[in-house]
């Protein structure tokens, strides 16, 4: 493997950005989007597809996202692939300069897009040595930087990078939620056609509990056949329970679960003990294992992609699935009554679980599909029919 370079050693001509790991190594690199500096946890996706949603997703709030696909920005960026107006990545590093877009879709180019909102990227350097560090040694705070004239303070940066605390303990949930409760309108999107808009009458009510989530968890609930209304993540029981639910949804969200968990896992709890049926993603998978009485764990460098193969234990298949999650659920730490349900294919961590005599299933990974396969959107399904 070739490390990034030392602490201080020279710049090279033209560099404008560079990327400054606590350990004390330094990668230079050409700079876009927007100018200044960021502060974050450096981690990795593989997904060859999708680096709009994946910089608009609220799970990656307080990270740096390395694509190993060395080509990100060529089709640009429009208003309908995004996955929130919320702060999700602080900033990305890739390996080939972003080109001007090409595909009819586009509405902006990749750094225009960044700089509007404030997000920093780096160009220029080995994604797949960064890559292979960040899988030896887990993944480690940063802080990525952009000066067009390239001037840099390293030790200050550095300095900076290891002041920061990580995101174990931190609850960024409550960071990027929605400030109300509000009803969701709009299913999946269509060439052509935009968002499907049908008919909410007899729908029955989905109250979505916002931990970070991404819009495309909503349109699918819609398209499986709910009505949904979606609250802030700190939304007490009696304000959920006076919506009048079917059933309750947990959102993916970024930070740490056991974080979260201090004001969700008790309405969780409740909730299970009031009979509502629950489904949870991501977080909200978690989320739901800590109200079970299991424990999460910090991963090691987490799973970032949209080909990750799981197995779903009981009947044996195999889902190519998409993921974004530096926390796992201890599958050691589930209770008797506690099921799991799913696996990873790559480490067999814990990728799903359902409670028994309780309506409530959880999974790890994303069944919403943007970026990735379609292999999961039957448990929105699953999860409406058992409304009925």
């Amino acid at each position: 493997m070739v490390d990034p370079a030392p602490l201080l050693a020279p710049k090279p001509a033209g560099a404008t950005a560079v990327l400054v790991l606590a350990d004390g190594h330094v990668a230079w690199g050409r700079g876009f989007g927007a100018v200044g500096s960021a502060v974050g946890e450096v981690c990795f996706n593989t997904a060859i597809t999708g680096y709009q949603e994946i910089m608009t997703d609220p799970s990656y709030a307080g990270q740096i996202v390395t694509f190993t696909f060395p080509h990100i920005g060529n089709v640009g960026v429009n208003e309908e692939d995004l996955e929130s107006h919320v702060d999700g990545a602080v900033g990305c590093v890739v390996r080939e300069d972003v080109t001007a877009p090409s595909n009819f879709r586009a509405e902006s180019d990749f750094s225009a897009w960044l700089e509007a909102r404030g997000k920093i990227g780096i160009a220029g350097i080995d994604t797949r040595a960064l890559t292979r560090r960040i899988r030896l040694s887990g993944a480690p705070n940063a802080v990525i930087a952009h000066n067009p004239v390239g001037n840099f303070d390293i030790p200050a940066l550095l300095a900076k990078a290891r002041a920061w605390p990580g995101l174990e303990g931190m609850d960024l949930a409550k960071v990027v939620t929605r400030e109300g409760a509000e009803d969701w309108h709009g299913g999946t999107w269509a060439l052509g056609e935009g968002y499907a808009q049908p008919a909410e009458d007899g729908r029955p009510h989905v109250v979505a509990m916002d931990f970070g989530a991404k819009d495309n968890i909503f349109r699918n609930l819609v398209a499986a056949g709910a009505r949904v209304t979606v609250v802030p993540a700190e939304t007490g029981l009696e304000a959920i329970l006076a919506l009048k639910p079917a059933g309750v949804f947990l959102s993916n969200g970024p930070g740490d679960p056991a974080a979260t968990g201090v004001y969700a896992v008790p309405v969780i709890r409740a909730l299970l003990d009031a009979g509502v049926p629950i489904f949870g993603i991501c977080l909200g998978h978690q989320l739901l294992a800590l109200a079970a009485g299991g424990k999460t764990i910090k991963m090691h460098q987490g799973h970032r992609g949209a080909n990750h193969p799981v197995k779903r234990l009981a009947e044996g298949v195999v889902e190519i699935t998409s993921m974004n999650h530096g926390f796992a659920v201890d599958a050691a730490s589930l209770p008797a009554g506690v099921v799991e349900t799913h696996v990873s294919l790559f480490d067999g961590s814990n990728c799903g679980l359902e409670i028994a005599g309780k309506q409530a299933f959880s999974v790890q990974y994303h069944p919403e599909a943007s970026p990735g396969p379609q292999d999961s959107l039957y448990l929105f399904t699953k999860f409406i029919e058992s409304l009925a």
